[in-house]
């Protein structure tokens, strides 16, 4: 394979003439979305560049306490993100949202870095940043759209879950339609993905590490342990957050809370 042609700040500056373009393209349409574009690249550039020196860094410290503070800001960031996208602000949500990315991302990185990847260290930075990432990202996705739906289902069937109680049921037993509804929801993409992944369009990762030089057999290796380890991960963190938010609507005589 041939070595990673890196790109200077010429072919980056051209790289950016993509988007004037674009926006060019959007001023004659009329589309009135210039300004979103101009904000867009220019937040991309910025926010891709710092996380460049900041990996670069830690790429180059090599301290597992860089690389566990590096997943801690971005799983916290992911919980916040997550959080917000539930309409509903609940109680102690952020830290329930946090604890359920946290486990299931913990269980994922921990079986593929112990026990399949096996690198010399175990907190090696090519290896758990990225990994880390990836799932995080997914994750976080996967949170916010069980528990949106979640909420909103259970405020729009208020009725029917009252009738259950009444009714000698208990509140697991009220919403678990719902909750099985909102883990679906929450796996809609991630399932869609498998089940198209290679034939639509190359995957991200092995575009990205064809880019770097990878060998195709090798780059698509990582892409089946990547994807399975989402699925994984994607499923136990709705598992946890559905639970978690079902709790908050009961309270401790089992009455449901509007």
């Amino acid at each position: 394979m041939q070595d990673l042609i890196k790109l200077d700040l010429v072919d980056l500056v051209m790289a950016v003439g993509l988007m004037a373009i674009a926006i060019g393209l959007s001023a004659l349409s009329r589309l009135g979305l210039e300004l979103n574009l101009a904000l867009a690249t220019g937040r991309t550039i910025l926010q891709l560049l710092v996380l460049g020196y900041v990996l670069d860094f830690i790429f180059a410290f090599n301290n597992p306490w860089a690389v566990l503070g590096i997943l801690a800001i971005m799983l916290t960031i992911a919980a916040i993100v997550a959080r917000n996208r539930i309409s509903q602000k609940i109680p102690q949500v952020l830290p329930l949202v946090w604890g359920a990315i946290f486990i299931s991302t913990f269980i994922a990185l921990f079986y593929t870095n112990f026990l399949i990847i096996q690198p010399e260290r175990w907190y090696e930075p090519q290896y758990l940043v990225p990994l880390g990432g990836i799932i995080l990202g997914n994750a976080m996705n996967a949170a916010a759209i069980a528990g949106e739906r979640l909420v909103s289902t259970i405020n729009s069937s208020q009725l029917e879950i009252e009738t259950h109680l009444s009714l000698g049921a208990t509140p697991m037993q009220a919403i678990t339609q719902y909750r099985k509804d909102a883990i679906k929801a929450g796996l809609i993409p991630t399932l869609n993905q498998m089940t198209l992944i290679g034939m639509v369009a190359l995957p991200p990762i092995t575009t990205g590490q064809l880019l770097g030089g990878v060998t195709p057999l090798d780059a698509v290796s990582y892409e089946i342990l990547i994807i399975f380890a989402i699925a994984f991960t994607n499923l136990l963190t709705t598992l946890l957050i559905t639970r978690g938010l079902c709790r908050q609507f009961f309270n401790s005589t089992a009455q449901l809370v509007r």
